[in-house]
């Protein structure tokens, strides 16, 4: 597997940290979750609904394949076995608010003068620096000051909305296991490993330039509404059915907008369709929102299906797992006793995934702390 011998040491907790170290193990690393040692570890443990067997069902798919040792680090004895156990990974990742493992002795500075080939990624909301370093937050609120937060309004009354995925996680988690692979890569050539400063703040920004026109163009804040991502443009919208049901148009390439429009014996609207966002689009959208409203979603989905046309039913995420498409690409699997598991995002033809679907008892790697276990 890709990542066999690598050793990482898990600090972070929740999302960003947590899932990337869970994708190195699907592909060979071998993962160690170092939880707090106050009975209760890994705050998902015990977050969210359950399966029969009691487990959380985030925990079981942030923690598949790792192993578990308790610290205390603030423990004289606890902090030297994990910096034995640091003395011989490759990767640590942290979540700890800036300046928390400096005072604990456990920092990259620290960690590599005994190990200089360790590889240290701390994920933070605002980064390690900057005048916003030591505020607290979490995905909400870091959406919020990102601006991306803004951009998601009712279309009722124009407030911003509840985010449904966490984007600042998502975006930081990826972003954080680029970073680490890079920085494993050059240590092939350089025999030296990095520190690696991840803010949740600087990865959701990084993920704007689709958005940023108005912005860097003529300094205006975006008008979402009026933008191709939000509803401002027809063939990139939500519409509802008959039934109370929804489509999605989801792309507005003058191919899609033509075969629609003639389908639908409208290529009078075919100019609008391929014009620019915004207030002109107000025809085209009125139209097609009281078009949609004339059949229910089960007869716009026979319509729409032969047609060579980005458009879509709105559905649940149960829908979405227990589709045939789900189950062909694996993204829904099953372990010997039949609990649900997300499969890997990750695939490669010559060397795919393996992920291990047994999780790790509470501190149960204290016996082991002088050294990583076998995978």
């Amino acid at each position: 597997m890709k990542l066999d011998g690598i050793k990482v040491l898990d600090l972070s907790q929740f999302l960003p940290g947590p899932h990337l170290t869970m994708t190195m193990a699907d592909h060979g690393a071998t993962v160690i979750m170092v939880e707090p040692k106050n009975g209760v570890g890994e705050p998902v443990r015990a977050m969210g609904a359950r399966m029969p067997d009691g487990t959380a069902v985030w925990f079981r798919n942030i923690a598949r394949g790792k192993h578990s040792v308790a610290l205390d680090l603030k423990n004289a004895e606890d902090k030297a076995t994990f910096l034995k156990l640091a003395s011989d990974a490759d990767v640590i990742v942290e979540a700890f608010r800036p300046g928390v493992v400096k005072r604990l002795g456990i920092d990259y500075d620290t960690v590599s003068a005994a190990n200089p080939r360790i590889v240290y990624c701390s994920i933070s909301a605002f980064g390690q620096d900057g005048p916003w370093r030591d505020k607290p937050s979490h995905d909400l609120g870091v959406q919020a000051l990102a601006g991306t937060l803004d951009l998601s309004r009712s279309f009722a009354d124009n407030t911003p909305n509840m985010p449904n995925l966490v984007a600042a996680d998502m975006a930081s988690s990826l972003t954080a296991l680029s970073a680490i692979l890079m920085a494993l890569l050059a240590r092939e050539k350089t025999g030296k490993g990095d520190y690696i400063d991840i803010a949740m703040y600087d990865s959701l920004l990084a993920w704007t330039p689709n958005i940023t026109g108005t912005v860097f163009a003529e300094d205006k804040a975006p008008v979402p509404h009026e933008m191709r991502n939000y509803g401002g443009q027809a063939m990139n919208r939500i519409y509802e059915t008959k039934d109370g049901q929804f489509i999605v148009l989801a792309g507005s390439e003058a191919k899609f907008s033509e075969n629609l429009l003639r389908a639908l014996g409208r290529l009078d609207f075919l100019a609008i369709a391929k014009g620019e966002p915004g207030p002109s689009q107000a025809p085209l959208i009125a139209y097609f929102t009281q078009t949609f409203q004339q059949k229910t979603r089960a007869e716009w989905e026979a319509f729409l299906e032969p047609i060579d046309l980005c458009w879509a039913p709105v559905r649940s995420l149960k829908d979405a797992f227990g589709d045939a498409n789900a189950a062909a690409r694996h993204m829904l699997m099953k372990d010997a006793e039949g609990n649900r598991h997300i499969g890997p995002a990750i695939k490669f033809r010559n060397d795919p995934a393996r992920p291990d679907f047994r999780l790790p008892n509470y501190g149960a790697q204290g016996a082991v702390a002088n050294g990583f276990p076998a995978r």
